[in-house]
């Protein structure tokens, strides 16, 4: 089941499920059309994972880490399936990058990898939207990474069962294929993750880690749609827009 977060006519945030061209919450349904689509859920944090791709940390120019490399963007980054991703003014490269993202359950610490798959609800589409000019420049990414709708999530969160553990990570920007990857290329798999940012950090239900980005990375520009898609999730669409 595809698990859906909307606000129905009314102006009610619901969780429904998304079926096809529609959305069923209790004994009704409403098409796409009707209802604001928002993001599947509202983390306390996003938990990023960089270079955890060995052909994204090659076209870097980086080494593969030894362990995960981990920085967060928090709530204001978040955006939704149809929002309008904003490209900041003066800004010579803001870059799209396509993730596998994770969805917590519940509030967990000091997790095992071995009971890792207990804590996540399903998994979602991510866009780690980022601004090169900045990161480049510092150390701890604020203004590279977690600048406003730097964090586009959904549309749909996707039961564990749902996603192939070969499940594809593809990036289109205009219809054109840019980014293709899998899920089992991940340097660092999903427990593994978890099992090493619960060692530092509670997550809470609702948070999401994204895991990493294939190779393909490139800038987005004014007017672009860009397209996010995972085997077994789904499509998440984005207009860009510059500030």
């Amino acid at each position: 089941m595809h698990r859906v977060r909307f606000r129905d006519p009314a102006g009610a945030v619901r969780m429904g499920e998304w079926n096809d061209e529609s959305v069923h919450f209790g004994r009704g349904s409403y098409t796409l059309d009707e209802v604001d689509i928002l993001p599947p859920s509202a983390p306390s944090k996003i938990v990023c994972i960089g270079l955890n791709y060995t052909a994204h940390a090659e076209e870097s120019g980086e080494e593969i880490p030894d362990r995960p490399l981990l920085f967060l963007k928090g709530p204001n980054a978040v955006a939704g399936h149809g929002d309008t991703i904003p490209l900041l003014a003066g800004k010579d490269r803001i870059d799209y990058e396509a993730e596998l993202g994770v969805v917590i359950g519940e509030q967990c610490r000091n997790v095992s990898r071995e009971r890792a798959m207990d804590v996540v609800e399903g998994f979602t589409c991510v866009n780690d939207v980022s601004n090169r000019d900045d990161q480049f420049d510092e150390r701890n990414w604020i203004r590279g990474k977690a600048f406003d709708g730097a964090a586009p999530i959904g549309p749909v969160v996707a039961g564990p069962d749902e996603v192939p553990a070969d499940a594809s990570v593809r990036a289109r920007v205009n219809g054109e294929l840019r980014q293709e990857g899998t899920r089992d290329d991940l340097i660092f798999p999903v427990p593994e993750l978890i099992e090493e940012i619960t060692t530092y950090l509670t997550l809470e239900s609702g948070d999401v880690i994204a895991t990493g980005t294939p190779a393909g990375v490139g800038p987005l520009s004014d007017g672009d749609t860009v397209e996010i898609e995972v085997e077994g999730i789904g499509k998440l669409t984005n207009t860009v827009a510059t500030e």
